[in-house]
């Protein structure tokens, strides 16, 4: 349980958690992902959350650790039992195949992950057989450097309403206007986004609304779509990546669909209202009805402003991190791995 406590507040007991849990691959592949469900009370506003251990490689019989630092609340009467419930919510395997309850969508996240996580591995795996190790260490380093100098917004999202978030990011009283979207278009994109505006009011955004075409032979079901929004002093943050929908959309091939009605989101940072004076949106992963997924190819990447924008993804910031500890030599042994 480690440095975990619970302190009373009012009538709720809150959980501050920072523990590790130690797990053992028990089936015959070896694990690449796993995210577990972490509960206090099942239904209230704070009671559970999710923690995720993705770019892992667990071969059969082994164990490992998932570290679990996450804040929850719970009612100080409720019953006697347990603190918290900790449940496997799901396991993904090297041949992407699945086992859990899948109730946070974790399978989708999962597969995400480790399509990314191939696609850098591939790429650094490019570089150290053209560039040798000199080009290698090039491309650490500046991996390390553009997350050392990435900066990015707080965002507050709420679907159905008003953004929500502290006192200090409350929205301006600037009347509303109404803003087009511009849009990264990457030529490999299934689905091309072909429209889009939201009204902005001082550091909020609301009802954005973004039509996408589909441009594969396949029907998709899940679009997420990533913000770039410019602030009134002219500097570009990513404001992160929102699904283009609350539940599964199906959009089958040469169809247009919308994508995020009634939502709002809020731009603040470190505490303080971002008034934001334009937008920039780009279909950042694309999901197909049949399991299959999309995501930039580094060259689309390369030959945008998105890789000196977006936070690399959790492989290559494994990488990276291997690369700041141990050195070039371990990090050309764990590319060779796979």
């Amino acid at each position: 349980m480690g440095e975990s406590r619970a302190n009373a507040r009012g009538g709720a007991m809150v959980l501050d958690l920072h523990m590790a849990l130690t797990l053992r691959n028990t089936g015959n592949r070896r694990v690449r992902g796993v995210v577990l469900l972490i509960t206090a009370q099942e239904f209230a506003p704070g009671g559970k959350g999710s923690v995720a251990r993705p770019c892992i490689d667990v071969p059969p019989t082994q164990e490992f650790t998932v570290p679990v630092d996450i804040r929850l609340v719970r009612p100080a009467q409720q019953a006697a039992g347990p603190l918290v419930r900790v449940q496997l919510d799901g396991v993904l395997f090297d041949d992407f195949s699945f086992f859990g309850a899948n109730r946070l969508n974790s399978l989708r996240a999962m597969t995400f992950w480790e399509t990314e996580a191939q696609r850098d591995r591939t790429y650094f795996r490019k570089v150290l057989q053209a560039r040798g190790e000199k080009g290698l260490r090039d491309e650490m380093l500046l991996s390390m450097a553009k997350q050392a100098e990435r900066s990015q917004l707080d965002v507050a999202m709420n679907r159905n309403g008003r953004a929500v978030g502290n006192a200090a990011a409350a929205p301006s009283t600037t009347s509303a206007t109404v803003a087009q979207f511009a849009f990264l278009k990457m030529p490999g994109s299934p689905v091309e986004p072909v429209d889009g505006s939201a009204e902005i009011s001082g550091n909020e955004a609301r009802a954005p609304r973004i039509d996408v075409l589909n441009r594969s032979s396949k029907p998709v079901r899940y679009v997420e779509i990533g913000w770039l929004v410019k602030s009134a002093d002219g500097h570009e943050y990513l404001a992160g990546s929102v699904p283009g929908s609350s539940t599964s959309i199906l959009l089958p091939p040469g169809q247009k669909s919308h994508l995020l009605p009634d939502t709002a989101l809020r731009f603040s940072k470190g505490g303080k209202p971002v008034e934001i004076k334009g937008m920039t949106g780009f279909v950042s992963q694309v999901e197909y009805a049949d399991g299959k997924v999309w995501i930039p190819s580094r060259e689309e990447l390369n030959s945008s402003p998105l890789l000196r924008i977006l936070a690399p993804s959790p492989e290559e910031q494994r990488l990276a991190d291997i690369y700041a500890k141990k050195g070039l030599a371990a990090v050309t042994t764990d590319l060779a791995k796979y």
